[in-house]
């Protein structure tokens, strides 16, 4: 909870810096009721008739001359702060709490700040979640950024969309020609600039990024998602309902979404990691037809193996095999 994270900082903070953290909280080293003249079992119309009496007599105007109303004027603020403890039910019960257990140091952190930070706890909800979205918004569209960067430093996209935006430009004589005369009143760093947003925009029109990196929506922030929750809910229901009537029971077979969900499934992937896999690996699977059980174990099975062989015959990984057998893991040399 954010009061009992900032307690335990600024409990931790007047520790270090003071010694004790009692001398931070309430009335510091005096002990409240002491300082107005009462006992615990006090009323609190007792405790404000004595706090009347001593304000009146430690009051810093009714003193003469400066080391005098230096000293009324520290007792008065010892009184006021006691008065303030003291007069409240909740602040009373909090510092007889922290008299009767002293070692409890933490709660009376928490307990102290609770009342200080008088926050909402919708506030803070509310707060959360808007910050959490905006970083997640921000983010999604930073990695989409990254992503279409790196095509466009590959020169097999980066030529493609150079021929698309030749091909652009050649079909219509009237637009090229304007273009031309346009180019020749840019400098060389505006050129590049207007070239490398063409590229980009050709990059963003024609490449269906999947996965991570794909383009954000509006709709993968959580706020969205926790607006759209109840219908989520329901459509998942509805799926789950439609699955156990259509396949558990009537035995009917699988459509190409539910094959590609089994497999998604065995793989034990995530909707973003599976949407990653290029479509010509996914086809490969459904040839396989991997998402039944036998089959999917099966390659499984073969691709473990594959990849053995695969690291058997690497010689880096067979130098680290030697090393380990001669050397172990453990031993140092000074070759190393």
């Amino acid at each position: 909870q954010i009061p009992a994270l900032i307690a335990l900082i600024l409990g931790c903070l007047a520790t270090i810096s003071h010694g004790h953290y009692i001398d931070q909280f309430y009335c510091g080293p005096d002990n409240c009721y002491d300082l107005l003249g009462v006992s615990r079992e006090s009323t609190k119309q007792e405790i404000a008739k004595s706090y009347r009496q001593l304000a009146r007599k430690y009051h810093p105007d009714l003193h003469h001359g400066a080391e005098q109303k230096l000293v009324a004027e520290e007792s008065f603020k010892k009184i006021a702060t006691a008065y303030e403890v003291l007069k409240d039910e909740e602040s009373r019960t909090d510092y007889n709490y922290m008299l009767d257990n002293p070692q409890a140091y933490y709660a009376h952190f928490y307990r102290y700040y609770r009342r200080k930070t008088k926050i909402d706890v919708r506030l803070v909800v509310v707060v959360t979640i808007s910050i959490i979205s905006c970083i997640q918004y921000v983010s999604r569209w930073q990695r989409y950024d990254t992503a279409i960067k790196y095509f466009m430093s590959l020169p097999k996209y980066r030529n493609k969309a150079l021929e698309i935006i030749k091909d652009q430009q050649s079909g219509g004589n009237r637009s090229a020609a304007s273009d031309t005369r346009q180019r020749a009143k840019q400098s060389k760093a505006e050129l590049k600039k207007e070239h490398d947003r063409q590229i980009r925009e050709v990059i963003e029109n024609n490449m269906d990024i999947q996965g991570a990196y794909a383009k954000p929506e509006i709709t993968d922030i959580l706020w969205i998602q926790l607006f759209l929750l109840p219908y989520t809910i329901g459509r998942y229901l509805w799926w789950l309902g439609r699955w156990v009537w259509k396949f558990n029971l009537c035995k009917q077979p699988y459509g190409r979404e539910e094959q590609l969900y089994l497999v998604r499934k065995h793989m034990k992937l995530t909707q973003v990691q599976f949407d990653a896999i290029e479509a010509d690996t996914v086809e490969e699977f459904l040839r396989q037809q991997l998402w039944i059980k036998s089959y999917f174990t099966q390659w499984k099975i073969e691709q473990e193996n594959e990849k053995k062989k695969q690291m058997a015959d690497n010689p880096r990984y067979k130098a680290f095999r030697r090393y380990m057998k001669n050397h172990g893991p453990g031993r140092l040399t000074f070759e190393e």
